[in-house]
C-alpha cells in the first residue's frame, strides 16, 4: 500500500509540473510576445527621435553661401548658363526683372501661363528661391548679367 502512495504521488507530481510548464510556456509566449513588441516600439522611437533631430538641425543649419556683399562686387561675370539656366528661362527672368507679371511675360515671349509657371518654378529651384522678390534679389547679389541677347532664343515682343 506504501507503494501505491509513493505511485500516486509520484503521478500526481508529474501531473502537477506538467501542468505548470504548460501554464510557464502559455505565460512565457504571450510575454514573449509583448515584450518582443516592447523592444521593437522602444527601437522605433529611438531611431524617429534620432532621425527627427539630425533633420532638424540639417534645416535649422543653412549651409554657407558666398554672397557678394555691396562693398564687395563680385570679380567674376555669371552667366545664366553657369547656373543652369536654359535660354529660355534666361528670357523669363529678364522681363521678371523688369517687373511684369506672369501674364504680360506669356504674352511677349508667344507662350501659355502655364509654361510661365514651369519656368518661373524651375528658375526659382535653380535660384534656391521661394518667391519671386527674393529671386529678384538673388540675381542682383549674384551679379547675374542678363544682357539683351540672352542666349539662342531671343525674346520676340509683342506688338
Amino acid at each position: 500500500m506504501r507503494r501505491s502512495y509513493w505511485l500516486y504521488g509520484l503521478l500526481m507530481g508529474a501531473l502537477l509540473l506538467l501542468l505548470q510548464a504548460v501554464q510557464f510556456r502559455t505565460l512565457f509566449y504571450n510575454q514573449r510576445l509583448e515584450l518582443f513588441g516592447g523592444v521593437v516600439a522602444v527601437i522605433f522611437m529611438g531611431v524617429g527621435i534620432w532621425l527627427g533631430v539630425t533633420l532638424r538641425q540639417r534645416k535649422g543649419k543653412p549651409e554657407p553661401q558666398a554672397t557678394p556683399s555691396a562693398s564687395n562686387p563680385p570679380t567674376a561675370t555669371i552667366t545664366p548658363e553657369s547656373l543652369g539656366i536654359s535660354p529660355r528661362e534666361a528670357d523669363v527672368l529678364a522681363l521678371l526683372m523688369e517687373g511684369h507679371s506672369n501674364q504680360e511675360i506669356a504674352d511677349q515671349l508667344f507662350v501659355s501661363l502655364n509654361t510661365v509657371k514651369t519656368h518661373l518654378a524651375n528658375l526659382y529651384q535653380k535660384l534656391e528661391v521661394q518667391r519671386r522678390a527674393q529671386a529678384i534679389r538673388k540675381v542682383q547679389e549674384l551679379g547675374l548679367v542678363l544682357s539683351g541677347d540672352l542666349g539662342k532664343s531671343p525674346v520676340r515682343v509683342k506688338e
